[in-house]
């Protein structure tokens, strides 16, 4: 059984800067593509980041370049996302996400993605 499981989310400042983890086990999480999506209330899961299998490609959401760092470390089957100048238009349930299909790349679609974590809320306050 494959579960994800985020952890970091909190109250921050705007501008100040907040670490989610997302540790995953079930499977062989180095063979497979993770990203983070978010949610605000009332609004559309959307993407975020996302990156390779191998952890040498990584993509992002034009609205978080910049800001956001997304990374993995494939020893401790954990996905990570650095936040920097937040906002509060960045305030969401934020989600982590295992693509399904053996070693495939990256993709903002949050339907190609077959396994969710619970999500850990940001607040950003102004």
């Amino acid at each position: 059984q494959v579960q994800l499981v985020e952890s970091g989310g909190g109250l921050v400042q705007a501008g100040g800067s907040l670490s989610l983890s997302c540790v995953a086990s079930g499977r062989t999480f180095s063979d497979y593509a993770t990203g983070w999506f978010r949610q605000a209330p009332g609004q559309e899961r959307e993407f975020v980041a996302a990156i390779t299998w191998s952890g040498g490609g990584r993509y992002y959401a034009d609205y978080v370049k910049g800001r956001f760092t997304i990374s993995r470390d494939n020893a401790k089957n954990t996905m990570y996302l650095r936040m920097n100048s937040l906002k509060p238009e960045d305030t969401a349930v934020y989600y982590c996400a295992s693509r399904s299909g053996l070693r495939r790349p990256t993709s903002p679609n949050r339907n190609d993605y077959a396994y969710w974590g619970q999500g850990t809320q940001v607040t950003v306050s102004s």
